[in-house]
């Protein structure tokens, strides 16, 4: 079993699976962060270091410790600062 977090680059080498998973879901934040796979929505326990709305959005589903990618707007149109890649809270 794998302890997270780890840095991205660990993913890597400890399961490629859920890197390639990390990958594509970003790919796709990047043309279109409301993706209906990424089941984008905002994550009401936590709020950024400014009081930014934060939102999570799927890596998997349907899966035991599935991963999220865990965001916020950036002060510019077109950013988005990520928080964190892990495991569901």
């Amino acid at each position: 079993m794998t302890n997270y977090p780890l840095p991205i680059t660990s993913l890597q080498e400890t399961d490629s699976n859920k890197y390639q998973k990390v990958l594509k879901t970003l790919g796709l934040m990047e043309t279109n962060l409301r993706h209906p796979s990424l089941n984008t929505h905002k994550y009401e326990s936590l709020s950024g270091s400014n009081g930014e709305e934060i939102f999570e959005a799927d890596v998997e589903n349907k899966t035991p410790g599935a991963f999220r990618v865990f965001w916020y707007y950036g002060s510019e149109q077109g950013v988005i600062t990520i928080l964190a890649i892990t495991p569901h809270p």
